[in-house]
């Protein structure tokens, strides 16, 4: 029983919520969405719908000057929250015994303030002002056209997917918080899901990699970024379905650095490490079909990213 309600219920995809929707100081990618058996892939023919909640707030170091949206800012503290609407169709196609197929989209609604010292243009003292700017609405729509699973046991499958981050939320150069980041990026990502039916243990893990197109309103082309997501967890019965708690963490690293005319303070790679509890719950609620998760991420070791703590929240729904 556990293991078919797992395998029914599991969705993969992640939604867009950046701590700074600009280049240099993030990626299209959240580091620490994905990471457990909530982010599986469906093994039979079904529809499922999610909704993802993330509460960001971290700062960079007050030395860095970040580039956001064409300006050089200094002193960055940014506070972002974010509502992802997820679905996912596991269709009815037969690639075998052991596979199978999947797409999902993810809607994001974006609400993100930024303030910075911003340094005066063309001015040869190279004089700052405290400014803040805030925005909201549609994001940046994450599309996942490729997502397959192969189911190796009960306990253990292994799964693949493309994601493609689509600019469609707002953008606009000179303004500090932005929706969007005006271009396209793509990711595809690998994983392991071992989770035994019979002690109830979780072992997780999601390998995966961003390319972005260049911004072409600041000429601007962020590099690769990498990213190793890994969970531990132990499910036990609890209030009519499954509880689970654990460990979960990521570490985040830009391989390549950032290019184009706009790159003016060099290759700007960051990189940063994450870990806190996560909690989860399957079950039914009012006769349907859910599964919960939540988890906090407390970061350090972070370079060239602002630093801080974000907070998960997942629910899934099949009908």
């Amino acid at each position: 029983m556990l293991s078919r309600t797992f395998a029914t219920l599991a969705i993969t995809t992640l939604f867009t919520g950046s701590a700074l929707a600009e280049e240099g100081g993030s990626g299209h990618y959240f580091p620490g969405s994905m990471s457990s058996f909530i982010d599986g892939i469906p093994a039979s023919e079904t529809v499922i719908f999610r909704l993802n909640v993330l509460d960001y707030a971290g700062e960079f170091d007050s030395d860095v000057t970040v580039p956001v949206a064409g300006l050089a800012a200094l002193d960055v503290e940014v506070d972002s929250f974010a509502v992802g609407l997820t679905g996912v169709w596991r269709p009815p196609i037969d690639l075998g015994e052991r596979w199978s197929y999947a797409a999902a989209i993810t809607v994001p609604f974006v609400d993100i303030e930024v303030e910075a010292d911003v340094r005066v243009p063309a001015d040869p003292q190279q004089r700052t002002v405290r400014r803040s700017d805030s925005d909201s609405g549609l994001g940046d729509v994450l599309l996942f056209p490729l997502m397959l699973n192969y189911n190796v046991s009960p306990a253990l499958n292994y799964n693949f997917r493309v994601g493609l981050y689509a600019p469609t939320g707002d953008y606009e150069v000179g303004q500090l918080a932005n929706t969007g980041k005006n271009y396209w990026s793509i990711e595809p990502t690998a994983a392991m899901v071992y989770l035994n039916p019979k002690s109830g243990r979780e072992f997780s893990a999601f390998l995966g990699a961003t390319f972005n197109e260049e911004n072409d309103k600041t000429d601007y082309e962020s590099g690769t970024q990498a990213h190793l997501e890994v969970t531990a967890s132990q499910h036990f019965p609890l209030w009519g379905g499954l509880g689970g708690a654990g460990l979960t963490g990521f570490w985040y690293k830009q391989i390549t650095g950032d290019s184009g005319d706009g790159a003016n303070y060099g290759d700007f790679k960051a990189k940063s490490l994450g870990i806190g509890p996560v909690v989860s719950w399957v079950g039914d609620v009012a006769g349907v079909s859910t599964v919960a998760s939540f988890k906090w991420l407390h970061e350090s070791g972070v370079e060239r990213r602002p630093e801080g703590d974000t907070l998960f929240l997942k629910i899934v729904t099949k009908f």
